[in-house]
């Protein structure tokens, strides 16, 4: 069993952190990929991503000769989240495309499977003041939450289900709270299919659509865009 020292030092190297926060985007992505964007060699890459598949917080796929990796799930997506929360400061950009990008995602982006950025902090506060989500002792969908979940985003979360249907996930940007979970997913899920959101580029930003505007403002009271 790893230890918090282990996981820990897991993080505690440059190429891996950035190996992890790429990959907070929720999809799955190849060595080369991930090599290229944190502008590191192939096989410093394969290393580094072994250690991070035996430390339990990516996991593998191989297609033929590629190898994808992708974070091993909403916990580990959680805890790298967490962890650059606490951080004292992003670096500075290098470069207007960094610049750039740095500030498309601190407005909206994915966070694993779920919202994050203005974005997600503003669907979040609508949902508590829609009476979706009660946060008077901990963060708890109310039956309201349930019905609309049903209702506006076609889910239904199972009895036993073991992801809770809701927690909060310390927004590293905002540094306030937006909403993770099974509701979240869903919103997130629903946002990207029926093109509310649509992603910019490769990375983890997202943009509000015309028609994503005009239903977060309809779904939940929330203006944004």
């Amino acid at each position: 069993m790893s230890s918090i020292s282990d996981t820990a030092s897991l993080l505690a190297d440059r190429t891996r952190a950035a190996f992890c926060l790429a990959l907070l985007d929720g999809r799955a992505w190849t060595a080369g990929e991930l090599a290229r964007g944190a502008g590191v060699g192939a096989s410093t890459a394969s290393e580094q991503l072994s250690r991070l598949v035996e430390g339990g917080l990516l996991a593998e796929e191989r297609q033929g000769r590629h190898r994808y990796v992708r974070l091993a799930g909403p916990e580990a997506a959680a805890l790298i989240e967490a962890v650059a929360s606490y951080a004292p400061g992003s670096p500075r950009p290098r470069n207007l495309r960094q610049s750039v990008q740095a500030g498309a995602e601190a407005r909206a982006r994915t966070c694993y499977d779920h919202l994050a950025g203005e974005l997600g902090v503003a669907l979040a506060d609508a949902m508590v003041s829609r009476g979706l989500v009660s946060d008077d002792a901990g963060l708890a969908v109310t039956p309201a939450g349930r019905e609309w979940l049903a209702d506006a985003l076609g889910y239904r979360h199972a009895a036993g289900a073991r992801r809770p249907l809701v927690r909060s996930c310390l927004d590293w940007t905002e540094r306030r709270s937006h909403l993770a979970g099974a509701m979240g997913a869903a919103l997130c899920t629903a946002s990207l299919e029926r093109q509310w959101v649509r992603r910019i580029g490769s990375g983890r930003a997202v943009k509000v659509t015309a028609a994503g505007a005009g239903a977060f403002r309809k779904l939940l009271g929330a203006e944004v865009g």
